[in-house]
């Protein structure tokens, strides 16, 4: 059989031309089996394990249905996560860059007047976390009534953190008349029932792994007195000597701990908790996505929040207390087809967590013996090798899709009564230039924002110096990349 590609779906150019740019090559499993369903506008259920492309799975159809014209939001997809929310927005935007779609992501410990400002624009594709979006909608600064699709993401966390009732309150209000798709690495009775009671005759997609991890990960368990365990973790990154490293603790003033320790000693390191301001936890991640260090030291707060394809290693420092965060934390690694590590310290006591994490993913963890002196001390000039070296920066997915746009800064908004059509039609005129090279456009009070795309960037920013829109000559420079 010939490998399915993305253009033999009914995929508009834009989206085809998006996802080549992307680098996506042919789809993933969950991709093969969502896509076509969901661009007939049925609802769907599906199982798949984190890591499996599911995002693009319902971020590619939404991308092909959205209506451009339509300023009102026709989509909402919740995630449990801000970080998850920031990350899905985001694959939205650029699997809908060419067709200029704007993507809005809502969610907690970020300013509302912020969100509502952005809400009160053109905004087709809506992301947020349950709490926030509810807050919008009972405040009456989320428009529901143009909205067609909903997706419910990582449902089965949802559930673990609290949200199940602020979810069934949210989709009360939604118009009746929509697509509901639910994606989920477990499927607990009160997910089902949830299913059962807000969808019409769902598609159950499941999409098979050998028990709930991949084989892609290979597992082990060190057996650890407590007041061993820093120097097992300093043993076991020297041996290892992992390219990139998500180290995952119980509590936040562990990762504080563990994290002050290791850069004492050199590791390029850093952290993310919940404790931490959301603008902080967004630079951490971005900065661990690019490469710019090694070793991450986390809550679980994180392990719902990253999606990076290069991940080597996890290391539980601390045996995780719920079966199900076993594999969230061990689903970092191994992802899109590539092999990784998932390595487990247990002390003596945790007998009983460790059984109920076996019994849950059908599979013992085979156990690993402590590391010798001799076998740390000849991998010791490699590991101390590795840290001198600079980082290797990783390449960013969207960056061949960011090379052909400049977005521009226009010193003119709302309050100069300039709008989205004025930017397009006074662009569409320079020789050269059509409206298919003009993509997301953002109006605020008194600045704008308009990307130009198929590297006509230098043109537009070079005509429009001198060229007024709406009868008024606008400062007109390159925006400040984010």
């Amino acid at each position: 059989m010939n490998e399915l590609n993305f253009s033999d779906y009914t995929l508009s150019d834009e989206i085809v031309r998006a996802l080549e740019n992307l680098g996506y090559q042919s789809p993933t499993e969950v991709q093969r089996e969502v896509i076509p369903v969901a661009l007939k506008g049925e609802d769907l259920v599906v199982k798949s394990q984190t890591g499996s492309g599911k995002t693009a799975s319902f971020g590619i159809p939404i991308c092909e249905m959205v209506d451009w014209g339509e300023n009102k939001p026709q989509a909402l997809i919740l995630t449990p996560t801000r970080e998850l929310a920031v990350q899905v927005k985001e694959d939205i935007t650029n699997i809908g860059r060419f067709k200029r779609i704007k993507a809005t992501a809502i969610y907690g410990k970020h300013p509302f007047a912020l969100q509502k400002a952005e809400l009160k624009q053109k905004s087709h594709v809506v992301v947020g976390t349950p709490g926030r979006v509810l807050d919008h909608i009972v405040k009456g600064t989320f428009a529901l009534e143009r909205l067609t699709h909903l997706v419910i993401d990582e449902a089965d966390e949802m559930l673990n953190m609290g949200f199940i009732e602020q979810v069934e309150a949210i989709i009360k209000a939604l118009p009746k008349d929509r697509v509901t798709m639910l994606f989920s690495a477990t499927l607990p009775e009160s997910i089902k029932k949830l299913c059962k009671q807000y969808m019409k005759d769902p598609l159950d997609i499941e999409i098979k792994a050998k028990g709930l991890t991949t084989d892609k990960i290979e597992h082990a368990l060190i057996e650890v007195k407590e007041d061993d365990k820093f120097s097992l973790l300093r043993d076991i990154t020297i041996i290892e000597n992992p390219d990139s490293c998500i180290i995952f603790c119980r509590t936040k003033d562990r990762v504080d701990q563990i994290c002050e320790q290791l850069v004492e000693l050199d590791y390029p390191c850093d952290m993310i908790h919940g404790g931490m301001i959301q603008e902080d936890r967004l630079a951490v991640m971005n900065e661990f996505r690019r490469g710019e260090f090694r070793y991450l030291v986390a809550t679980d707060v994180a392990a719902r929040g990253i999606d990076i394809d290069n991940i080597t290693h996890v290391i539980n420092y601390d045996l995780p207390m719920e079966k199900e965060s076993y594999v969230h934390r061990t689903g970092r690694t191994g992802r899109a087809g590539k092999k990784g590590k998932a390595i487990t310290f247990v002390t003596p006591y945790e007998d009983k967590f460790l059984t109920e994490i076996q019994d849950y993913i059908g599979f013992e963890i085979s156990k690993r013996a402590f590391p010798s002196k001799e076998e740390v001390s000849n991998k010791k000039a490699d590991f101390e090798a590795k840290l001198e070296a600079r980082p290797k920066m990783k390449k960013d997915k969207s960056e061949k899709l960011n090379k052909q746009i400049m977005k521009l800064y226009f010193n003119g908004g709302k309050k100069k009564k300039i709008r989205a059509v004025d930017f397009v039609g006074t662009i569409a005129k320079i020789d050269g230039v059509n409206a298919a090279d003009i993509g997301i456009i953002t109006i605020q009070d008194n600045v704008s924002y308009v990307e130009i795309l198929n590297e006509k960037g230098p043109l537009v920013l070079k005509v429009m110096k001198n060229t007024k829109v709406k009868g008024k000559l606008l400062k007109v420079s390159e925006a400040f990349k984010n």
